[in-house]
Formats: structure tokens, C-alpha cells, sequence
């Protein structure tokens, strides 16, 4: 089989199914594990994607409103490498190429025997129901059923070690809310509330299996949470970091309870949050460890690139070029 692969969550778990070598092309994001990198990339964005919260969003509601799609094929070397197999999605226009384009662009040739899988998951559950789907897609049903279990086994010990199972009362639990978009402000939706339940916590502003969300800051004070976790999509910590001054200048931001009690967590959202892979399993031991810090110590240890704290006497690198 010859596997051409759109999507970083699903590269990433034909990887995890043992797959690896049936992959003949990948997307411009499809950035782990590492054994990929020499996997020919057959994509690229039409937009800036290297700029701030706010100009990234000011950048693709531009193209989205001249009807311009937000990624490129490379349809010519796609053809060369001649996949039988290509996965894609057709959940969020922003993320990956969807499935819509994806057909216009292979036109008749999509046709000619070449298969096209797009995933859609909305919850966590729906995350491995998507995945066992493309396992059987690679007749690698054993293999995916086998890794799923694994995943699974060592989230039981997890829910152990922070003493929370279903019995568990949410109202006990600490209250998150989980931010997706710095500017314009956005609350995670999708399985991360799913996430947010497993890690031993109880989510805010955010429904199982609804769209990630605009929100205003009236929201999110009103909400006052114990825990405000900052994973946008695609950024990593040190991004996140960056762009901390599109809350930290918001009027009431220091009245916060999360941020009174240093309880804000920087996260890596572009690994972790917001890519439903097989490493949503190592985001939710990320935020038990947020939530649950004396109880749990995740193995590995949780690194600076994977979680950082904002202090609130700290100021984002913003702030301090302006002083």
C-alpha cells in the first residue's frame, strides 16, 4: 500500500499502526514522529501562518472571503508518487486540506482506483473511532486495536493515581476553561472537553463534541475558573508566550482566580491539543499534571517545550520591546 497522508493526526497514527513505510507523501504539517522527515511534503499554505494570534486570523478570513482555499496541492508530484491511499479531513477548512478541495483538485483521477479516507472526529471517543477506521483502511485492524488498547490501559492508571473515576462528582472537580485563540478569543470545543473530563478536571466555556467557539471576556471572567489553559492551535509554548499580551492587557485579567493562584498553563497545542492523533493521550497527562500536580508525575516528566506556567508579575516579550 502507498499512503499519502493531508492530515498530522493521521500520519501519526499509521505511524502508531506500524505504517510508516507505506507512507509516499505527507503534508507541510505533518511533522512527527521523526522517521518522516524524509517523506516527500506535497503541501503548503496560501496564507502567513508565521505571524501573531491576530494577523494569522486577519490573514485567513481574507482568503476565505475572495473564496481562496487556505492550502495548495501539489498535484503534479502527488500524481508521480502515485498513492492508493490518501487521507484527509473535512472538519475544520483552517487546520488541514478538506476534503471538498482535495476532490475538486484530484478531479477524474479519484476515480481511477485511488482511495481517499477523510476523518472527522468530535469527541475523544470519536478520535478512535476515526482511528480504527483508517486501520482497516490499511488492513491494519489488529495492529490499530492493539495500540488503542495500550493508549487506554495506561489512561485507567492515570484516572487511578488522581483518584477520579465515574463515581467521581464533577462539581468536586477543579473547573478549566481551555483557550483555542488568543485574538480573537476562542474556547475549545471538539473532544477537548472529553480531554479536560479524562485529565481529572471539569470544563467550562466548551461542549463535548461542539465546535471550538468565539467567546467574550466578559465569558471568561464571568466563568472565573480555577485553571485557564492557554493551547491555541498550531502554537507552541514559546508562541503561546508571545502572544500572552492579548490577555494579560485585558481589563480584570489580574482579578482572575487562575491568575491570582498561578494557575495558568501554557501548552503545546500544535503537538498535543489540538491534533487528534495517538498523542492526545500524552495531552491528557500534560493536564492532569496541571490539575492534579501533587498527585501526578507524568513518565516522562513533563518538559518546558510540552508546559509552562505564566507568573503574573512575568510580562510577554510584547510588552517588555514596548518598555
Amino acid at each position: 500500500m502507498r499512503i499519502a497522508s493531508l492530515l498530522p493526526a493521521a500520519t501519526e497514527w499509521i505511524c502508531a499502526f506500524g505504517g510508516a513505510d507505506a507512507l509516499v507523501a505527507r503534508s507541510h504539517e505533518c511533522d512527527y514522529p521523526e522517521s518522516i522527515q524524509d517523506v516527500p511534503v506535497v503541501t503548503e499554505a496560501t496564507y502567513e501562518s508565521r505571524d501573531d494570534s491576530a494577523a494569522i486570523d486577519a490573514a485567513v478570513q481574507e482568503q476565505l472571503q475572495d473564496g481562496l482555499s487556505l492550502y495548495e496541492v501539489d498535484l503534479k508530484q502527488l500524481r508521480a508518487l502515485d498513492p492508493d491511499l490518501v487521507v484527509t479531513q473535512d472538519q475544520c477548512e483552517v487546520c488541514a486540506v478538506s476534503l471538498p478541495e482535495l476532490e475538486k483538485a484530484l478531479g477524474d483521477w479519484a476515480q481511477e482506483g485511488m482511495e481517499i479516507v477523510s476523518m472527522r472526529p468530535q469527541t475523544l471517543k470519536e478520535v478512535l473511532d476515526e482511528a480504527l477506521r483508517l486501520a482497516r483502511h490499511m488492513d491494519r485492524l489488529e495492529a490499530g486495536m492493539e495500540v488503542i488498547s495500550n493508549l487506554e490501559t495506561g489512561l485507567r492508571v492515570l484516572r487511578n493515581q488522581i483518584g477520579v473515576d465515574r463515581s467521581t462528582n464533577p462539581q468536586s472537580l477543579p473547573s478549566v476553561v481551555c483557550i483555542e485563540w488568543l485574538d480573537p478569543l476562542m474556547a475549545a470545543g471538539h473532544w477537548m472537553p472529553d480531554v479536560v473530563e479524562m485529565a481529572g478536571g471539569r470544563a467550562l466555556l466548551g461542549a463535548e463534541g461542539e465546535p471550538t467557539r468565539p467567546v467574550s471576556w466578559g465569558d471568561v471572567r464571568e466563568a472565573d475558573p480555577d485553571f485557564l489553559v492557554l493551547a491555541p492551535c498550531g502554537f507552541t509554548v514559546e508562541e503561546t508566550r508571545r502572544d500572552l499580551h492579548y490577555l494579560t492587557e485585558r481589563e480584570g485579567w489580574a482579578d482572575l482566580s487562575a491568575v491570582q493562584n498561578q494557575q495558568v498553563a501554557l501548552l503545546n497545542g500544535s503537538a498535543y491539543f489540538n491534533r487528534p492523533g495517538p498523542r492526545l493521550y500524552r495531552a491528557i497527562e500534560i493536564l492532569a499534571s496541571v490539575l492534579h500536580l501533587d498527585a501526578f508525575r507524568p513518565e516522562p516528566a513533563v518538559a518546558e517545550w510540552e508546559r509552562q506556567w505564566f507568573h503574573q508579575t512575568e510580562r510577554s516579550p510584547a510588552q517588555r520591546a514596548r518598555s
